[in-house]
């Protein structure tokens, strides 16, 4: 395996270590709390339920790029997926939506563990990055979390 290959896993591994650990410390009242107000609103629970569906999406897209250098259509509503996605999770308790996330993300790291560098520089439709490089959507997936994450620490210490 590359160096680029393992940076590329343990920044995901890394990445969901965070998330569970800071997920895992909220409390059920915090979990409920709402952080976004516009789209669907979504409490922390839901963010939780997105980063599953996202990483499994995410996980999907790359492997679809790889094998065949084909992304998503470039009419792909983003925001309608999301909501579509995160809302078949919406009465899944904080607990099993960390594990679910745990889950996707040992999957991702599996495929990603897997790739060869040249694999890291195929090209392909990322709904939010456009045309992208298998490696840029690969980092997204980790900053992904890490942006949601700051947005809820932000909200919650208003």
């Amino acid at each position: 395996m590359s160096n680029r290959i393992k940076h590329l896993c343990k920044r995901l591994s890394r990445s969901a270590d965070k998330a569970k650990a800071y997920f895992s410390g909220l409390s059920p009242e915090q979990m409920d709390q709402q952080i976004y107000t516009d789209g669907a609103s979504w409490t922390i629970n839901q963010i939780m339920a997105h980063f599953v569906m996202a990483e499994d999406g995410m996980m999907r897209l790359v492997a679809r790029i790889v094998e065949t250098g084909e992304g998503v259509p470039e009419d792909f509503d983003l925001d309608s997926y999301n909501e579509y996605k995160a809302s078949k999770l919406k009465q899944t308790s904080p607990d099993q939506l960390i594990e679910k996330f745990l889950e996707a993300r040992e999957k991702t790291i599996q495929m990603v563990s897997k790739f060869e560098d040249e694999n890291l520089e195929i090209t392909g439709r990322h709904p939010w990055l456009g045309i992208a490089r298998v490696e840029d959507i690969i980092k997204l997936m980790y900053r992904h979390n890490q942006i949601h994450q700051r947005e809820i620490r932000d909200a919650l210490e208003c």
